[in-house]
Formats: C-alpha cells, structure tokens, sequence
C-alpha cells in the first residue's frame, strides 16, 4: 500500500509540476498580448537546446521552440551548408510575404562572416531568417529543415512579428 501512495504522490507533484509551468506561459502569453507596448529588445537562441527566447531588457517575455538549417552543428561558413549562424546580429526587417508565411531578416552575413569567406574564397551565404513553418507541419516537429534559418509555427511567428521592431539584437549561441 505504501508504494502506491509513493506513486500516486510522485505522479501527483510531477502533474502539479508541470501544471504550474502551464500557468506561468498563459501568465506571460496574457501579459504579451494585453500590453503590445512592451516589445522585445533581445532575442536569444541556442542552438543545441532548440530554443529561443525574447526579452525585454533582461525580462523573459516568451521561449519558443525552433527548428534550424538541416545541418546545424558549428557556424554558418558558406551558402549551402544547412548551418545557422551563431554570433552577434539584428533583425534587419519585416517581410509580410515570405515565402514561409511570414518573416524576419538577420543581418547575417556581418563584416566579419564576409571577410572569413573572402579568405576561404566562398560566398558566405545571405537571406536567413526567423520564419514561420512548413506546409507539412509533421516535418516541423521531428527534425531541423531550413537552409539556415530558424523556423517556428506559424501562429507563433505571428506574435513574434508583432514583438519584435527592426534594430532588435539577436544572440545566437551553439
């Protein structure tokens, strides 16, 4: 008997657990939604996690989870490669007409990617983005699928659109 009640109390605290997680993402979700003056001043993606979170200032406004280029391990070196880039960039514009719903620009390639492939006597590659989803939305879930860019489902790239101004600095990490 005192098993079962071990077990039942185990699986009592893990769904108390995980309801309460529950409770804080509908708490910042309400928070974003009724107060669209508060908008992202940092983005932050790591990579190995498949994740990325906006911030204002140093406050977490929402994670979200992503998928990445098809070949995601290191940094982005040359057009092609399915890598994501990893360093120091911006978000260079809207594109309400993406070809994945909607978009955000990265400023990738930056001064320093470009110089690294002028000395590998590569083209380092242009056009990522933050996006929304594939039509096959099974492929969004089980494996990473852009060239390079970083993908989320399209209802959320569409608050994230909305978060997030032109001259935001993102962070991507490994």
């Amino acid at each position: 008997m005192k098993k079962l009640n071990r077990r039942n109390l185990l699986k009592r605290s893990i769904e108390l657990f995980v309801f309460s997680g529950m409770l804080q993402s509908i708490k910042i979700s309400g928070a974003q939604s009724s107060n669209h003056t508060r908008n992202a001043n940092m983005i932050i993606i790591w990579k190995s996690k498949r994740k990325m979170s906006l911030f204002y200032n140093r406050e977490l406004i929402k994670t979200y989870n992503i998928r990445l280029g098809f070949n995601p391990i290191g940094h982005k070196q040359k057009e092609g490669d399915g890598k994501t880039p990893e360093g120091r960039y911006f978000i260079t514009h809207h594109n309400p007409n993406s070809a994945y719903h909607k978009s955000l620009g990265i400023s990738y390639p930056n001064a320093k990617d470009k110089a690294d492939a002028r000395k590998r006597k590569e083209p380092p590659g242009n056009n990522i983005f933050i996006h929304g989803g594939p039509q096959n939305i099974i492929t969004h879930f089980f494996k990473d699928w852009t060239g390079g860019c970083i993908a989320v489902l399209d209802k959320e790239i569409e608050e994230i659109y909305q978060l997030v101004p032109d001259g935001t600095v993102i962070y991507i990490y490994s």
